[in-house]
């Protein structure tokens, strides 16, 4: 990536230049804050954020029927926790606060003493974290757990709930429920290149590593490259050992997301999501939505990732077909 030279810094051009693109959103100089403009204070807000370097997430999915505002740190680095507490203080019309967060240490750290802070001031400001990620740790082969493209199923999901005016306990528990049926796999054809620097991780052209994450970290497992199909299958087989297809005889519908982590092309993402359709069709799996495109990146990283949610509740679906003016949706 040429064009974008100041990692270290908030992409204040990146920021106003959405702000000025799409009449629904202000953004406050300096901070990383986004805010939709129109949000309609009788609801719960819906906040989220973390690092650039991800877009359309964060801030893409700011607007009716999704987050009520997102905050946005510098390339990969959370925003610092003042401007978290500032964005729930924006949103704030006594109705509560519910925050998304990802499942990152930095992040945990800064969203928590945010929203310490705002309790303190008498906000009633909750929070889930996403850990959708079932890559493994290649040193002990632990589940990883963090939060990837699957956060963006929880933006949707809960801020349709709050557009059609949950409270903040039913958003609450809407949460708890469906963040532990959401599970995400990614595998890379080529690493990040940050600006000025070196590649995130070394591989060769006809390389892939599986179980990437989306800060540019190496999964646990590089091969050589085959086929599309056959890092379907990889990640199709290794889903459905996580969630237990015997275990979802009564949950046999279910939501897919194929997410591009950045430089990869929608022609490579549509084929791959061809492929995986196959594969659920043969598993017996029926599909009920799917969507298809970037949403959780990784800079410019070469790759994709794939998400899998059992339906356990129709209104997921419901609110999945909600209408949103959210651009990145």
């Amino acid at each position: 990536m040429k064009f974008y030279s100041l990692p270290n810094e908030i992409p204040e051009n990146m920021l106003q230049g959405m702000a000025l693109t799409h009449p629904h959103l202000t953004y406050l100089d300096g901070t990383g804050i986004m805010y939709d403009n129109q949000f309609d204070q009788n609801h719960v807000p819906i906040i989220s954020g973390g690092g650039s370097g991800h877009e359309p997430a964060h801030v893409g999915f700011v607007g009716k029927g999704m987050l009520a505002a997102a905050v946005t740190g510098s390339l990969f680095v959370p925003p610092k926790a003042e401007y978290i507490l500032q964005t729930i203080r924006q949103v704030n019309h006594g109705k509560g606060v519910f925050l998304v967060v990802k499942n990152f240490e930095a992040d945990l750290l800064v969203f928590e003493e945010a929203i310490k802070q705002a309790r303190a001031e008498g906000i009633d400001a909750r929070y889930i974290v996403s850990h959708d990620d079932i890559s493994v740790n290649v040193y002990n082969y632990h589940k990883r757990h963090r939060g990837v493209a699957g956060t963006v199923l929880l933006h949707k999901i809960l801020g349709a709930m709050a557009a059609n005016g949950a409270t903040i306990d039913e958003i609450q528990a809407a949460a708890f429920e469906l963040s532990v049926h959401i599970f995400t796999l990614g595998v890379a054809l080529a690493p990040v290149s940050f600006p000025n620097q070196k590649t995130s991780f070394d591989l060769a052209a006809n390389e892939v590593s599986f179980g990437v994450g989306i800060h540019g970290e190496p999964g646990y497992r590089i091969e050589k490259f085959e086929s599309q199909e056959r890092i379907a299958i990889e990640l199709v087989n290794k889903l459905k050992h996580e969630i237990h297809w015997r275990h979802h005889e009564h949950f046999n519908d279910f939501i897919i997301l194929v997410n591009g982590l950045g430089a990869t092309t929608l022609m490579e993402l549509y084929s791959f999501q061809y492929d995986v359709l196959r594969l659920m069709e043969l598993e017996g799996i029926n599909v009920v939505f799917s969507k298809v495109g970037n949403l959780m990146t990784s800079f410019d990283m070469e790759g994709i990732s794939l998400t899998l949610c059992p339906v356990r509740d129709d209104k997921w679906l419901t609110a999945l077909q909600a209408e949103t003016s959210a651009f990145g949706w």
